[in-house]
């Protein structure tokens, strides 16, 4: 016998209609890449939406036409989040932060037809476009009087095709939820990178999951929430924040190109923020700022991360000294939303450190993930909260492949996700490594993560990473690079003598690097390649 339900396809169209709809007074806010703000709401947007919809169809996208992206968080890249997936066309978001091989061969790797840019990222494509073998027109995401001057043919004003539409008229066309919606390539840092192809079906999926008042902690009803992503839009969708606050009713809030502590902040409080997501640079950053300036925050409550592990120090003084709940979700491109970020809850009320033990790891699996730890060989290993492991995963809404039939699953079915990680018995992941990072001396896992996180509960500890160099007798020890903090006067044994009681005294690296600054990768992490790469040949003094 089969269900008697409506067979209605999940489409991520039905978002910003239903947002247009019910919360349309609703307002969107976003720094344009000038500089100023603008400002309207989700029933104005929809609107512009639909426009721009019937003039991609006028430049010939149709269903299963790829639309890259090279753009920032503004809201016309919002805008463009519906209007391409919504008839059918794939959304490309393609990050500005890689190399100028790396765009050229994701962009003809995606087979881009039509290409939306910025004012800042114009010239990248001014340089690369003749080596862009499948791009048929070029659309500048600016209004007419902003234009800028370019050499390029087929160039388009993206106002000026939208007012060129004057029907709002649109209707959606139904489509098969399980047709790709919108392609995020991941940053490439071992190999070329391999591109993730999101379905309608697993993006709205994702989404209700996301919206779950468990995986979005502390709702309250008929408060309006306001989220600012810092995660960009090239970055597994902003973590599908464009597509949430649409659901949500929530006031979204981009910040366009300037990532500045400054202009962050003035954002944060203009705009009422309470929800933000990013990864833990950003707060790094903001952090120091906040601390020289004395400035605090009023509404802010809330900020989930993902990507790369926190240090201890920072998630405290977020909540001790800025209200600030920071919460963290284990995820990548290839599985958004695998973890929710809340705790499982307590008989007793927990106390401070033990809420911060529960933000320090990776969260909980989400219900309809299927997650396990295995050996070298494959074997699964127990949920004990101890054993050490290949992170695995399946969901209906995580990745079976990689675009063009690139492998991205084991035997099993389960993605392959290059992390080390316990489970423990209540579900929770907590990462110790990624695979490539992970320090093997003497025959013993070493966790870069937990030494990073020691020696970042330094005061005088801005950023912080752990390597593995060569060692005769032990196969690899840990080198530990160190950013510091402006004014410091930091030196290595200071530093080791701090860590020694917080981790094993084994674990304690041969010696202690202070750099300038980190090469991050275009995601806002640690590059760590190019870290090994450049103390390839390192020995310790003595």
């Amino acid at each position: 016998m089969r269900g008697l339900m409506m067979d209605m396809p999940l489409l991520l169209s039905g978002f910003v209609e239903y947002a247009g709809r019910y919360h349309g007074d609703v307002e969107v806010v976003a720094r344009e890449i000038e500089g100023d703000i603008h400002r309207y709401t989700y029933a104005d947007a929809l609107k512009r939406i639909k426009r721009m919809a019937k003039a991609l169809k006028r430049l010939g996208a149709d269903e299963g036409t790829v639309v890259g992206t090279l753009a920032w968080n503004t809201h016309r890249h919002f805008e463009m989040f519906y209007a391409a997936p919504g008839i059918g066309a794939v959304l490309h978001t393609v990050n500005p932060r890689l190399f100028a091989d790396q765009i050229v061969y994701i962009v003809n790797h995606a087979e881009d037809r039509i290409l939306f840019v910025d004012k800042l990222t114009l010239p990248i494509i001014e340089e690369i476009a003749p080596r862009l073998t499948t791009v048929e027109a070029i659309v500048v995401m600016a209004a007419a009087d902003r234009m800028p001057e370019t050499r390029l043919a087929n160039v388009h004003c993206y106002e000026t095709l939208i007012a060129g539409e004057t029907d709002e008229n649109f209707r959606w066309p139904v489509l098969d939820e399980n047709s790709a919606s919108t392609i995020c390539y991941t940053s490439g840092t071992t190999g070329d990178p391999k591109g993730v192809v999101y379905s309608h079906r697993a993006a709205v999926l994702q989404t209700l999951l996301g919206a779950n008042f468990t995986f979005l902690p502390g709702h309250r009803s008929g408060k309006l929430e306001v989220m600012m992503p810092m995660a960009p839009m090239f970055h597994g969708n902003a973590w599908n924040m464009p597509f949430l606050a649409c659901y949500t009713g929530s006031k979204l809030v981009l910040p366009g190109r300037n990532y500045e502590p400054d202009k962050l902040y003035e954002l944060f409080e203009g705009e009422k923020v309470t929800l933000t997501a990013g990864v833990p640079s950003f707060w790094l950053i903001l952090l120091d700022w906040l601390k020289r300036t004395g400035n605090k925050f009023s509404t802010l409550r809330l900020s989930l991360s993902s990507g790369s592990a926190p240090p201890r120090s920072m998630v405290e003084t977020l909540d001790r000294d800025y209200g600030v709940e920071y919460v963290q979700a284990w995820g990548m491109t290839e599985a958004l939303m695998a973890t929710m970020p809340t705790p499982k809850p307590r008989k007793v009320e927990p106390t401070f450190e033990q809420r911060i033990d529960d933000r320090m790891k990776s969260g909980r699996v989400a219900f309809g993930v299927d997650a396990r730890i295995v050996t070298d060989d494959g074997t699964a290993l127990p949920h004990d909260g101890v054993s050490v492991g290949h992170l695995r995963v399946r969901a209906p809404w995580i990745a079976s492949a990689y675009h063009k039939g690139i492998q991205a699953l084991d035997g099993d079915g389960y993605l392959m996700t290059g992390d080390m990680a316990v489970i423990d018995p209540d579900g929770y992941i907590s990462l110790t490594d990624r695979s490539k990072d992970v320090i093997k001396s003497g025959g013993e896992w070493i966790s870069s993560i937990q030494l990073e996180d020691a020696a970042a509960s330094h005061p005088d500890v801005l950023q912080c990473a752990v390597i593995a160099i060569p060692h005769e007798k032990w196969q690899e020890r840990p080198l530990l690079l160190v950013v510091p903090r402006q004014g410091a006067t930091l030196d290595g044994p200071t530093l080791l003598a701090h860590m020694a009681p917080r981790v094993a005294k084994w674990w304690l690296p041969d010696a202690v690097e202070f750099l300038d600054a980190f090469p991050m990768t275009g995601t806002g992490k640690v590059h760590k390649l190019t870290l090994r790469q450049q103390f390839k040949n390192y020995t310790p003094a003595g």
